[in-house]
């Protein structure tokens, strides 16, 4: 099992990583400015979308698939704090 990470929005996860880990019922939620950031949750995988930087990680296996909710988190404080320093006067140049 393992954490894959596709850094541009064309790449994507393998025909095998899809048909092993990416099948059965799925759980789509939301976060970030205007739901950018997606997670789709299936019985032995979760995959999250970036659609702000066209980031996608693919977390497979149980172990694994825990570590994404603190990925989560971090995604939307960075877009947060990416946010708050260019709508800022006060930013860094």
């Amino acid at each position: 099992m393992g954490v894959f990470r596709f850094n541009d929005n064309y790449a994507a996860p393998t025909k095998e990583q899809r048909e092993r880990y990416m099948k059965g019922e799925t759980e789509e939620l939301h976060f970030g400015p205007d739901g950018q950031i997606v997670l789709i949750l299936y019985s032995e995988a979760a995959y999250l979308k970036d659609d702000i930087d066209g980031v996608r990680i693919l977390f497979t296996g149980f172990k694994d698939k825990q570590k994404v909710q603190d990925e989560v988190r971090r995604l939307v404080e960075y877009h947060q704090q990416k946010d708050n320093r260019t709508g800022s006067d006060h930013g860094f140049h």
